[in-house]
């Protein structure tokens, strides 16, 4: 009798049920308590909210973006936005809250004002999307001052600043996450459904990148502020930007729910094409300083994790080439590839990709039915093609329902890591680095990533 009342309780605080077949990247969640003692903030929830009052912080490229999607989803309200630049925030303010139906925010215009939002007590959720040398810095303070933080990538730029956003998530309770949109793209979420079915095997090696021509925009006077991303490139080397790449590949490889990245190898080419660049396109009293960047054009980066799987991850931002993100699953039963041309292939016939038709509708077949529901209002309003929509409209639903997030601040620290890591290996020669367990141990208390229904 008494086991029978122990597992009455257990079943009656917690239980979860798996969606239909096609859909078992999301999971249904039910409890009767939202309390989360637990050291560990995996698959951390907290008390529901009605509606998510959000404040956001930097309105450049990202910000603006942030602006066109946020007001048109369903329990999400803006009341205030903030920039240094003070026309942004004039502008903003009539362009996207000129419905009647809408209350326009208070506006903030001082450098340090993302301090006075952090303080105010009618603000849920803190949505940084600055330059990266603030994404850290505001997201902690914001955390400390009770609010749930939403960074754009990287959320930080160091180890350090890493275990910052870790530790302090842990003490405060609240989340924080990356607002990493790839893992969302339509082709990634179905060959995600698809690598949990089994499709593919035992995932064995995976290729990620970030290879994008910025030059011209690295050089604009206009699209970064003060030039802050091209300086970057001066300071540093390794891959400045990983999370596009890597993001997706480890929730496929569920890394901290049942693997870990241990260490990583690094090497960069030598630096060519931002100083051609200045050299062809610059007036010389245009011309930056020695024309020096620490930055190699292409950085590669290998990473092992503890079951054995590989991860290369690619980072290229001076080159004339196109864009890519590669997107490369190779497992013992299928390969997977989204760049430069699209393939699927199983066995038997491994050697050969599927024909478009055939690719496409298994794609669809495995796109999630949570997916299926708003891909057209997704694709409507926008954002790379609609995973941006797809991206916070799955942060506002888990955040008014209670439920874990997709994305948890262990993610943020692990994939911000490999800034500092790679660069580490590359001034030793290439030698191998350890990558921080940000779970301190518990990375296994999970078998796989799961995104939650209500």
């Amino acid at each position: 009798m008494r086991i029978f009342f122990v597992v009455y309780f257990v079943f009656s605080l917690f239980t979860f049920t798996v969606n239909a077949q096609e859909n078992g990247l999301f999971l249904s969640w039910k409890t009767n308590s939202t309390s989360n003692d637990s050291k560990h903030l995996l698959e951390h929830r907290v008390d529901p909210l009605d509606t998510v009052r959000i404040a956001i912080i930097g309105l450049g490229n990202r910000g603006q973006m942030a602006l066109e999607r946020l007001p048109k989803i369903n329990g999400a309200k803006v009341v205030a936005i903030s920039d240094i630049d003070s026309n942004k925030v004039d502008e903003s303010c009539k362009r996207y809250f000129n419905d009647e139906q809408l209350s326009p925010p208070d506006l903030y215009y001082s450098a340090d004002d993302w301090k006075n939002i952090c303080q105010r007590d009618d603000i849920d959720l803190v949505y940084v999307c600055t330059h990266w040398e603030l994404h850290t810095p505001i997201a902690v303070y914001a955390m400390e001052h009770d609010k749930h933080v939403a960074v754009e990538v990287p959320a930080a730029l160091t180890i350090r600043e890493c275990w910052q956003l870790v530790k302090t998530a842990e003490k405060t309770k609240k989340h924080c996450i990356q607002l990493e949109n790839c893992m969302y793209d339509f082709f990634e979420i179905s060959v995600h459904n698809m690598a949990k079915k089994g499709l593919f095997g035992e995932l064995v090696h995976t290729e990620g990148a970030y290879i994008h021509d910025l030059r011209a925009l690295n050089f604009s006077d206009t699209y970064y502020w003060n030039h802050w991303r091209l300086k970057r490139l001066q300071k540093t080397n390794g891959n400045t930007y990983p999370t596009h790449g890597l993001g997706p590949l480890a929730h496929i490889l569920n890394i901290h729910r049942g693997d870990r990245m241990e260490r990583l190898v690094s090497m960069s080419s030598n630096q060519f094409g931002l100083t051609r660049y200045a050299q062809q396109n610059l007036s010389q009293n245009q011309q930056w300083e020695g024309d020096q960047f620490l930055k190699g054009d292409m950085n590669l980066t290998l990473i092992k994790t503890h079951n054995g799987k590989t991860i290369l991850l690619q980072h290229d931002v001076t080159s004339p080439r196109p864009y890519s993100r590669m997107f490369t699953l190779s497992g013992t039963n299928g390969f997977v590839q989204k760049y430069p041309k699209k393939a699927l292939a199983f066995e038997p016939n491994a050697h050969r990709p599927l024909e478009e038709n055939r690719m496409a509708d298994s794609l669809l077949k495995y796109q999630p039915k949570p997916i299926k529901e708003i891909k057209d209002i997704a694709k409507q309003i926008g954002g790379h093609g609609g995973m941006d929509y797809i991206m916070d409209y799955r942060l506002i639903y888990c955040l008014r329902n209670g439920l874990p997030l997709d994305q948890d601040v262990y993610d943020a620290a692990e994939w911000s890591a490999i800034i500092e890591l790679s660069k580490k290996s590359i001034d030793k020669k290439s030698k191998s680095v350890k990558i921080p367990d940000f779970t301190r141990g518990n990375w296994n208390v999970l078998n796989k990533v799961a995104y939650y229904l209500n």
